[in-house]
């Protein structure tokens, strides 16, 4: 699987329990990437991902607030 199939599918299969993990494994597929036309192909499940994790960070904060 090349490296932009595989951060898509930790993309639509992420969850809140594993978005971390999942955002971490994109982070280091994203640095061992050598094109900029590979980068930039894998900046909107990247943006994607980083979008998700704040909004169930922040989800869960306020559900441990009540």
């Amino acid at each position: 699987m090349n490296k932009v199939a595989e951060i898509r599918k930790l993309y639509f299969s992420a969850t809140a329990a594993s978005i971390k993990r999942d955002l971490a494994r994109a982070i280091e597929l994203l640095k061992s990437m050598e094109s900029d036309e590979e980068r930039e192909r894998a900046a909107v499940f990247m943006d994607g991902l980083s979008q998700m994790r704040s909004e169930w960070t922040e989800a869960a904060k306020r559900r441990s607030r009540r």
